[in-house]
């Protein structure tokens, strides 16, 4: 498991399929550069219980993030054709139809090895023979990254657990306010409340009047 915050999103091209149907080649998060920042996600299979609750629920605050500037990409380790198949499902099946913004398909795993956040690991073994430990498949990992291509939020989670979309629209919400106003944020920081000035006598003032 890697720590990526402070550091370029690593950048990769795949296929993905976008706007619910459409199967396009060499997709990039470098699109997005220097005009969104981008919230990337990794789920880790299709056809399963906990991914379409969280897939739905950001489709449901897709407008929240495009408001913000922000673009909304998943991924898992699945292959476009396996992406399309669940898009075609209705929803009260089991489905993400509906779903539009692009699901990426990491079928060589190596975009979630380069996010750090692929269950398991490839090894050799007594006969010299290729296996793997775990089901290699994505852990639920999710990438805030900024307008330069910079990660400056990560979360990542254990396969049962479903991620919490009102938290990844805070985070953003304080990237925002940091880039924009250059004050950072303090515990449980919503929009419309009061920052900080990045010095002791801006901390020392805020709690002071808290």
């Amino acid at each position: 498991m890697s720590v990526l915050v402070g550091k370029q999103a690593p950048e990769f091209k795949a296929p993905a399929v976008v706007n619910g149907g459409e199967v396009v080649h060499g997709f990039s998060l470098s699109q997005y550069l220097g005009d969104k920042y981008v919230i990337f996600f990794f789920y880790p299979k299709d056809f399963t219980f906990v991914c379409p609750t969280e897939l739905h629920a950001f489709q449901n605050k897709l407008q929240e993030f495009e408001a913000r500037g922000c673009a909304l990409v998943a991924c898992s380790t699945d292959t476009e054709q396996s992406h399309w198949g669940w898009l075609q499902m209705p929803k009260n099946k089991g489905g993400i139809q509906g779903i539009t913004y692009p699901i990426v398909a990491d079928t060589t795993k190596t975009i979630a090895i380069n996010y750090g956040i692929l269950s398991g690991e490839y090894t050799y073994d007594e006969n010299d023979q290729l296996s793997a430990t775990g089901p290699m498949i994505a852990f639920r990992g999710l990438f805030l990254i900024d307008k330069k291509g910079k990660v400056r939020h990560q979360v990542v989670n254990d396969l049962p657990l479903g991620r919490s979309v009102e938290e990844a629209i805070r985070m953003l919400d304080a990237v925002i306010h940091n880039d924009e106003n250059g004050e950072v944020c303090p515990a449980n920081w919503i929009k419309g409340e009061d920052a900080m000035k990045g010095t002791h006598e801006g901390v020392a003032s805020y709690l002071s009047s808290h």
